[in-house]
């Protein structure tokens, strides 16, 4: 039987929508490619209706979305989604509605002809047509100090909402089915983890030449440390400037390290700590870099380290066992749980802590070694046909349609 699927793909390519927009990409290119009768509407911004074409398959289409939708097109943070509703639009939540389906839809989710609609970012819009949501993690709650209050109202407002109306709510780990079913009083089995891939693996593996090209291109020393985050506060950047000095003053150890990632407004707060720390000639920021040269850039580090406060899934962790860069990352949230043996880890609240792992990852070749075949052999269970066809199986399942064996197998084992 013939399956229409919507996908809400309306983030602004060049917006720094950060990892979410790369794992987009990696779920759209892969769905493409799966045997079967399943059509996908890619839903995409008016003004870049076309920036997913180049990942799509023959069973794939675009459709531009509302163009009354043009001035909200955000990722994080949310709250000025709401601020510029329209009220004439489907529901969009805004900050105190706790109550999904109120007001009137505009029609044109429906219109679409599809049997699911999947929200796959924090952004939902009540329908009529059944609905798959990620929310991807519930940083608000745990650290609300890094959000205004306006955002941390609108996200628990749409959050809660979101999770109850929809049919499926798909999150990338066991910790944050724990924390949603735990905070919104979530039924278990309405919940469904389902790993994320590497998304850079969607782009041309970089060979000798590009590697040559993107290291002259950057500038990049021989031996460096990356850390591909965007510059939230909770990225915890600062700590990290703290580690790295502390080595070099401390213990005579120079350690280069590479950030890549858009430039929020917290980046003037590290600018300052790395000229305090006399960090200038050790520490350098990138920005946003392309895809195809982030793959470059983690083949060329010696490790990455990951020293974030909080995760829902920890992509860059993938990410870096797949081009065979050890890591060293923060024990906390789904972090540990994603990295397993695969990945040093340390207590990211702690200077001191940090330094020690970055100081022993610096310094042991044998242990680099280790860390990267383990990071293979965790890479493992983060396979994206996998992963496309558990999202199929969700589709599936929320339209009613009888699962096969392999449906069954993919959202009932352990890879899921």
């Amino acid at each position: 039987m013939s399956l229409r699927i919507a996908i809400n793909a309306q983030l602004n390519p060049s917006g720094g929508a950060g990892g979410i927009q790369t794992v987009l990409i990696g779920l759209v290119h892969t769905l493409g490619q799966l045997d079967g009768p399943e059509e996908y509407v890619l839903i995409t911004p008016w003004e870049q209706p076309n920036w997913l074409k180049p990942y799509l398959g023959k069973n794939q289409s675009v459709v531009r979305g509302p163009k009354l939708q043009a001035a909200k097109r955000i990722f994080s943070p949310l709250t000025r989604l709401v601020k510029s509703a329209v009220p004439k639009m489907s529901r969009i939540f805004a900050p105190g509605e706790v109550r999904p389906g109120l007001g009137t839809s505009s029609a044109f989710y429906e219109r679409l002809g599809c049997h699911i609609i999947h929200f796959p970012y924090q952004y939902f819009v009540i329908s009529s047509i059944p609905s798959v949501f990620n929310p991807w993690d519930l940083q608000h709650i745990h650290y609300p100090q890094f959000f205004s209050p306006a955002d941390v109202e609108w996200r628990e407002a749409t959050y809660g909402a979101a999770c109850r109306a929809a049919n499926t709510v798909v999150v990338g780990s066991e910790w944050v089915k724990r924390d949603i079913v735990r905070h919104y009083q979530i039924q278990p089995e309405k919940i469904q983890v389902v790993r994320c891939p590497p998304p850079t693996s969607a782009y041309v593996e970089p060979n000798g030449p590009a590697l040559n090209t993107v290291k002259e291109k950057y500038e990049l020393q021989e031996n460096f440390a990356l850390y591909p985050a965007m510059t939230w506060e909770h990225k915890n950047h600062i700590r990290l400037l703290e580690a790295v000095a502390l080595i070099r003053d401390g213990r005579g150890i120079r350690v280069n390290l590479v950030c890549t990632g858009k430039q929020t407004e917290f980046f003037p707060n590290i600018a300052r700590k790395m000229r305090e720390l006399q960090l200038d000639s050790q520490v350098r920021f990138l920005g946003m870099v392309p895809p195809a040269d982030l793959r470059a850039i983690y083949r060329l580090a010696r490790f990455m380290v990951f020293p974030s406060l909080f995760e829902g899934a920890g992509v860059p962790l993938v990410e870096a066992w797949n081009e065979g860069t050890p890591v060293t990352c923060a024990a906390v949230t789904s972090i540990a749980e994603q990295a397993g043996d695969a990945a040093l880890l340390f207590d990211p609240t702690s200077v001191q802590a940090i330094a020690n792992a970055v100081e022993r990852i610096t310094t042991d070749r044998s242990l680099q070694e280790t860390l990267t075949r383990l990071g293979f052999e965790q890479l493992k269970n983060f396979n994206w046909e996998t992963t496309a066809k558990a999202y199929r199986a969700v589709y599936r399942r929320a339209a009613g349609q009888p699962l096969t064996e392999e449906d069954q197998w993919i959202l009932t084992g352990d890879q899921a």
